[in-house]
């Protein structure tokens, strides 16, 4: 029986990795143009890092995490989630010894076991950044921009911006004993998980796909409802921020979002045409998470992408993805005698950086003519006796079905020129 690929895994093939490359392309640029850098963290880490920075109550701990015990008896996790590595690199290399902001992004496989279904994976990529060192609503508007801008350079259409604040150390108790002040008498009907996280994080309810738990939560108390006025007044700030910029939101106060680090801005974006996991991207403001690591007390924000879930909805939105402008040639050898010649002109082509393949599987010219086509080659150079004496080749642009009779010389110059 053959071997097949475990449950909750998919395979990135060449035909598919032009999207991947598109997708990555574009966040590369867009990161580098608001001034992020590239960091890359192991894929995993001593267990704490996960239960200290992304909460003992959340899902992820609770349910979800690939924990096991190394040879040395210790306790190792593969990363769930981007935001804890990130920070705990930050601190452990001190680069809050630098002048602030330090500003990451990061992409890269994660891991959650969990059901797998359309864009879910238990092994995932995501594309990240996190803006550390500023409690400044600018950069939190800064980093909600750069987020949607990614999914509009991308071409996605139907994009909803919905954010939040969840208060902080001040206010988030007065809200929590308000919270279960209201469902103390509805107790009874919570699901198990929502029981289980009452007296810990109520503000979890919000969260829970329980639909009786979103019944009894339609009349709760929001966090909204009992911030304090240094809340108040980032929020209010943020808002005017999306506003200046003519960035559309919904201020949605059921939005706590799944983490427990999260403080102050919330933040989601949704697309409207891959059903149930309508969610594509979001984050939040951890003003807690550094010192929780290890590291002194500062603030950050940042959001995490799932680069699967996005590329769904590329699909059901049809997306057009442009073509890749670089020229790439296929060597068509007329018979086995053109061979050496038809490969050195094939590494001339490389070394000038043009794509460059040549015959290999013996194939007549009209089947070679034929693969070309099907594999995308931007152009066919036909290698034959005549070709090779008078060192002139017919150059066919597979697109426009032109042909045009150039030495090596011109045929790269053209070629360069066209790209």
């Amino acid at each position: 029986m053959a071997i097949t690929r475990p449950k909750g895994t998919n395979d990135i093939m060449p035909d598919e990795m032009k999207l991947w490359h598109y997708m990555e392309n574009i966040m590369r640029e867009i990161c580098q143009t608001y001034g992020y850098h590239e960091i890359r963290t192991p894929m995993f880490e001593n267990t704490e890092l996960f239960q200290r920075g992304v909460g003992e109550t959340s899902d992820i701990v609770e349910k979800e995490m690939y924990t096991f015990q190394d040879k040395g008896k210790r306790s190792i996790t593969l990363r769930p989630e981007g935001t804890a590595s990130v920070v705990r690199a930050f601190v452990e290399n001190r680069d809050y010894a630098e002048a602030q902001p330090t500003k990451y992004y990061y992409q890269g496989p994660m891991f959650r076991y969990s059901r797998p279904q359309a864009g879910r994976y238990r092994q995932f990529n995501q594309f990240g950044v996190e803006a550390l060192g500023s409690k400044d609503p600018a950069i939190d508007a800064e980093v909600i921009t750069l987020c949607m801008e990614f999914f509009e350079r991308l071409g996605l259409k139907q994009l909803e911006l919905h954010i939040n604040s969840v208060g902080c150390k001040k206010c988030r108790p007065v809200h929590k004993q308000a919270l279960k002040d209201y469902l103390t008498p509805h107790f009874d009907e919570l699901c198990d998980t929502c029981k289980k996280r009452f007296d810990t994080n109520p503000l979890r309810i919000f969260d829970c796909k329980s639909d009786t738990c979103q019944a009894i939560v339609k009349n709760a108390p929001t966090i909204t409802s009992c911030l304090c006025e240094e809340c108040e007044d980032h929020l209010a700030e943020l808002k005017s921020l999306l506003d200046a910029s003519k960035i559309q939101y919904i201020l949605d106060e059921n939005l706590v979002r799944g983490l427990d680090y999260y403080t102050k801005t919330a933040f989601e974006i949704m697309v409207s045409d891959i059903g149930a996991q309508s969610s594509i991207g979001g984050g939040g403001r951890y003003d807690s998470l550094v010192e929780e690591v290890g590291g002194p007390d500062m603030p950050g924000i940042g959001f995490a992408v799932g680069l699967e879930r996005t590329l769904l909805s590329m699909k059901a939105q049809e997306v057009p993805i442009l073509d890749d402008l670089s020229q790439s040639v296929f060597i068509a050898a007329v018979s086995i005698a053109e061979k050496v010649p038809a490969y050195q002109l094939m590494q001339a082509l490389r070394k000038e950086g043009i794509a460059a393949e040549m015959e290999v599987m013996g194939r007549s010219l009209k089947a070679q003519f034929k693969y070309a086509n099907k594999q995308g080659f931007s152009h066919v150079v036909t290698v034959g006796d005549e070709e090779v004496k008078n060192m002139i080749y017919p150059l066919k642009d597979m697109k426009k079905k032109e042909e045009r009779r150039l030495g090596v010389e011109e045929m790269i110059h053209t070629l360069k020129e066209e790209a």
